[in-house]
């Protein structure tokens, strides 16, 4: 790309490109990882009654997106495993964080600077999880665009998308906190690398892979810190999510609300012009009944008033 050659950038995404991960990225991955399950409800718990199902989880947490891919392309699930240096350095991680004397790595991790350091350089490890994923799709589906998206994403977000594979070896079933359901931020933006990708390795996207590269990684590194400082959980995209599915998606939703309101002002209409004949029949009701007449009302009490008299007359008569 011709700015970041003036920008005098050129450099910068070739020494990116040329980057290794090991050891420093990916232990960085690692811890990262293993906090975010440590800080999930239960696992503190779970790792004093079952340190064996506590380190399989880290494991998924570390190695999900491997996996995932593995099984996608029919390859040995276990493959991911056979790096025994990579195994051994997350096994440590892990014992570290959650077993460390005075809980001292987990608490010097969990300090703002240095997690802020450690999340961003996982960030960086994001990229190259994607870009791998993409290149392995498409040494053997070299037109298929779907597939390479697929892999890429996997193999970029896969901790996430497995989490519920993963709360099964914890004795947890949420099958509510699905990736598919509700996307978190890490597995939206690893879809996006993953498109982006994809369609810079067919020559769709006419970007060298180096430029698109350091523009992905500076963007992820810079929004995640963002989102860290400022405390916020809310996607850069929502304006944009919101936008399309209101366009694309909410149609049936606006039918299915536009016949709901028809129906009830039918109803309500309904009910109005049954009340007039409701009153109608009532009245006729009403009028079926004997209604007390108003003279032989009178001619009870006059009655009573001469009996009343007469006794009086009687008892007066009496005394004389």
């Amino acid at each position: 790309m011709d700015l970041l050659e003036v920008l005098h950038l050129d450099e910068l995404s070739h020494g990116l490109a040329n980057l290794s991960m090991f050891p420093y990225f990916d232990m960085a991955h690692y811890i990262v990882s293993i906090m975010a399950l440590r800080e999930q409800p239960g696992v503190l718990q779970l790792s004093r009654v079952s340190p064996l199902a506590c380190w399989f989880s880290s494991m998924l947490f570390c190695f999900g997106g491997a996996v995932l891919s593995a099984i996608m392309l029919a390859e040995p699930v276990v493959a991911p495993l056979s790096n025994s240096t990579s195994v051994l350095l997350a096994s440590i991680t892990w014992y570290l964080v959650f077993y460390c004397p005075v809980d001292l790595v987990y608490c010097c991790a969990a300090l703002l600077p240095l997690r802020l350091v450690l999340t961003g350089m996982k960030e960086v490890t994001r990229t190259w999880k994607v870009l791998g994923g993409v290149i392995q799709a498409h040494s053997k589906y070299n037109d298929s665009l779907l597939v390479m998206i697929a892999i890429g994403w996997a193999k970029g977000a896969g901790g996430g998308l497995i989490s519920n594979f993963e709360q099964l070896v914890r004795g947890v079933w949420k099958p509510e906190t699905n990736e598919l359901l509700k996307m978190s931020y890490p597995t939206k933006i690893t879809l996006i690398g993953a498109v982006l990708f994809a369609l810079q390795q067919t020559h769709y996207l006419p970007l060298k892979k180096r430029h698109l590269m350091l523009i992905y990684t500076v963007f992820t590194v810079v929004n995640k810190a963002r989102m860290m400082l400022t405390g916020s959980s809310v996607s850069p995209f929502a304006a944009i999510e919101s936008t399309i599915h209101k366009t694309l998606f909410s149609s049936p939703s606006s039918y299915v609300a536009l016949s709901d309101e028809v129906e009830k002002t039918c109803m309500d209409k309904g009910a109005v012009n049954a009340t007039p004949s409701t009153k109608k029949s009532n009245e006729k009701g009403a009028g079926k009944h004997t209604p007390v007449s108003p003279v032989k009302g009178q001619s009870g009490s006059l009655k009573a008033k001469d009996e009343s008299e007469n006794a009086q007359t009687k008892h007066s008569k009496k005394k004389n």
